[in-house]
């Protein structure tokens, strides 16, 4: 069930520039809100829950990427969307992580108001958090919609961030590697 308050923002807001009461808009403020707690459930999501025990002893101790994994979040300065993909690897240390587990990871971090910065890392400290590897690499590439269809009006303008930790931080040849293979 929607918030009411969040209901009557939109409205409220949906005044400021139609009639909230005109027959396209009547059951927007309802709709809206429900959009924007879909949008934002990564803040009630635990992320022990969403994994739910799908951490695996295993002897491999090569690099595992999780390739191209779509990503939606919105920007916490303009509230709008800003759509990508993401790439994780991870050096294993005994133990490796269910494949979806990856992907639904990326999702708690972006179903939240957030800048592509911190949501780098934050993916990138909850893998090496749940899995104890020996390193984690994360990178985002995006387009951010509060640059796209407001401001500077860019419309291919890509922002690309990373984070690297552990080996991948240290290691030269791991961080080369895990470059190497996302441009396959």
């Amino acid at each position: 069930m929607p918030n009411k308050t969040v209901e009557e923002c939109i409205r409220t807001i949906l005044a400021t520039a139609d009639d909230p009461q005109r027959e396209g808009l009547l059951d927007t403020p309802k709709r809206a809100a429900k959009a924007f707690e879909f949008l934002t459930q990564g803040y009630r999501q635990d992320l022990d829950e969403v994994v739910n025990n799908a951490i695996f002893s295993s002897d491999n101790s090569e690099m595992i990427i999780v390739q191209d994994i779509e990503l939606y979040s919105m920007c916490e300065h303009h509230i709008l969307p800003f759509v990508g993909k993401c790439h994780v690897a991870y050096i294993p240390n005994g133990k490796v992580i269910g494949l979806s587990k990856v992907a639904r990871i990326v999702d708690v971090f972006a179903r939240r108001l957030q800048i592509q910065e911190n949501l780098t890392t934050q993916i990138a400290n909850a893998v090496m958090e749940l899995t104890g590897a020996e390193g984690v690499g994360v990178i985002i590439e995006a387009k951010h919609f509060c640059m796209m269809m407001r401001g500077v009006e860019k419309q291919n303008s890509k922002m690309k961030t990373s984070t690297m930790l552990g080996v991948f931080r240290d290691n030269p040849v791991t961080r080369h590697e895990f470059l190497s293979l996302i441009k396959e």
